[in-house]
């Protein structure tokens, strides 16, 4: 198979034996980026701008955190991000103040009115854009933004060297299949890249692969727990003995499990 470099990471990666090479992948892009957000990023104007508006989901604080490397960087990159937000969650507030403030001055029976009415009160109304803000807040991220564009991308290359690389579709079909967030991840690329055609080609490969190979850990994860059986202590543990660790990531993806 003719290497380019777009296709480097996505082959390096599914030569690993693993229960999910698009794991292995997107590891090696997080620590990537998690190097970049925290280091020549610090000092872009673009980058502090996207910290300013996204900050870092939890799972990314903890990493960030964790490494204990750019405690001053760290520092930073929450206060200019924590001025961004106040200024936006006071402002919705305020908005709506006035309206809070008669919300509060009314008398029971008004309110029993409005609770039982279909109308929205300027109280609910704020509850609802807060919610909502918060909610949006919740799901951004600076360096999962980044991962998930990237991703998409290597799915592309994926689906494109299973049907143009005869070698690459040999190491894809002899995989142990992927975690369901990866499967997923698939499954959402067939509809972006492939006709209709292709998608049924490429379902019937992958998804007797992932059966199979689910079946496969479920199995391993059973023996685990019939070796805690005074019956079996002379039975060999055979590839069971890491199972609960490898079946969480082929539930839910790469977890940094200790």
């Amino acid at each position: 198979m003719k290497e380019k470099i777009y296709t480097i990471p996505v082959t390096e990666a599914f030569n690993t034996d693993c229960e999910c090479p698009l794991c292995i992948l997107e590891k090696k892009l997080e620590d990537e980026y998690v190097d970049y957000v925290m280091g020549p990023s610090l000092m872009e104007p673009d980058g502090r701008q996207e910290t300013n508006e996204k900050g870092f989901c939890r799972r990314h604080f903890e990493i960030i955190y964790n490494r204990q490397t750019n405690r001053l960087g760290l520092g930073l990159v929450i206060d200019t991000h924590l001025v961004h937000q106040n200024v936006s969650l006071k402002k919705i507030y305020e908005n709506k103040t006035e309206g809070i403030k008669k919300d509060a001055g009314i008398s029971a029976l008004k309110s029993i009115s409005n609770k039982l009415s279909s109308k929205q009160t300027e109280t609910h109304k704020f509850v609802d854009e807060f919610i909502s803000e918060l909610t949006r807040l919740e799901g951004k991220c600076a360096v999962c933004s980044k991962l998930q564009y990237t991703m998409d991308r290597y799915i592309e290359v994926v689906l494109y060297l299973w049907f143009k690389e005869q070698e690459f579709k040999a190491l894809f079909d002899s995989k142990k299949g992927f975690c369901l967030k990866h499967l997923k991840s698939l499954l959402e690329g067939t509809k972006k890249y492939l006709s209709v055609k292709e998608t049924a080609v490429f379902l019937e490969s992958l998804m007797n692969m992932q059966f199979q190979n689910m079946d496969r850990i479920q199995e391993e994860v059973n023996w685990f727990t019939k070796k805690f059986d005074y019956r079996y202590n002379d039975a060999p543990w055979g590839n069971s003995k890491d199972s609960v660790l490898r079946s969480i990531q082929k539930i839910v993806g790469f977890c940094d499990l200790k």
